[in-house]
């Protein structure tokens, strides 16, 4: 992982792997060295052949705020915004793939706020446990940005283009979660799935993964889509606008 203070976290525990977001003082916002250890540590599974099954968790109070929105306005008051733009979008992406990629299938557990591009995370994994907190925030049609993380790429592929639509332009996500923890802790409920998970056949479990994946090459090339308007967007007056009434409107916003 990068050397910088651990923001994931990756054990192994015979066949399952759990990756954990483990930067709870930021709420898990989707900076570029998080995303590059998620990324480090999917690679490292990814070579691992005892590896059955995966578990995507965070620490603190929310799954991720996604991208860090107190930064992107500190970078837009320089001149790297799009430079840090590209990096962010680029590793956010690259994240996603190695999700969808892995041969081994990725049960989420996701808890408290899963905002913007955090989504995108949920909607690289395979099965989705929910907490009753969890709340899930677009956030684009108030932050003023284009869709990135998969929104486009991914989203009408999991819950039908007309509630897609509905996500992006009224601000709301539904459709996204396998199961809910109504009883319980979301992580004892999402560890019990992974080793219901763990316990079939491998033959059955990884060729249905493959097989229900698609066309991954067209989802990166959309990803790819996704990142460049999004670089050579979020400069413009909208962004710059709608992020200042966002961060207004949200003291309470995290700042890394």
């Amino acid at each position: 992982m990068s050397a910088a203070a651990p923001s994931v976290r990756l054990v192994h525990a015979g066949a399952l792997s759990t990756v954990t977001l483990a930067r709870a003082s930021m709420r898990n916002a989707l900076v570029p060295d998080l995303l590059l250890d998620l990324c480090v540590s999917l690679e490292e599974i990814g070579r691992r052949d005892e590896t059955r099954v995966v578990m995507l968790a965070a620490e603190g109070a929310s799954f991720s705020v996604g991208g860090d929105l107190r930064r992107f306005a500190r970078e837009m008051r320089g001149a790297a915004l799009a430079s840090y733009s590209a990096e962010y979008a680029g590793l956010l992406n690259q994240a996603i793939v190695s999700l969808l990629r892995l041969p081994q299938p990725v049960v989420g557990a996701v808890h408290g706020t899963v905002a913007g591009a955090a989504i995108g995370l949920v909607l690289g994994c395979d099965v989705v446990v929910a907490a009753r907190d969890c709340r899930f925030d677009p956030q684009y049609a108030r932050a003023g940005f284009t869709p990135d993380g998969g929104w486009t790429a991914l989203l009408p592929q999991v819950v039908g283009r007309r509630r897609a639509s509905a996500c992006l332009l009224l601000d709301r996500a539904c459709g996204l979660v396998t199961q809910l923890a109504v009883h319980g802790d979301v992580s004892e409920l999402a560890h019990e799935i992974a080793m219901r998970i763990a316990a079939a056949p491998r033959t059955t479990v990884c060729e249905g993964k493959r097989l229900l994946a698609g066309d991954l090459d067209a989802v990166e090339q959309a990803l790819e889509a996704e990142r460049e308007r999004f670089v050579a967007t979020v400069g413009g007056a909208d962004a710059r606008e709608g992020l200042a009434r966002f961060l207004d409107s949200c003291a309470s916003y995290p700042d890394a």
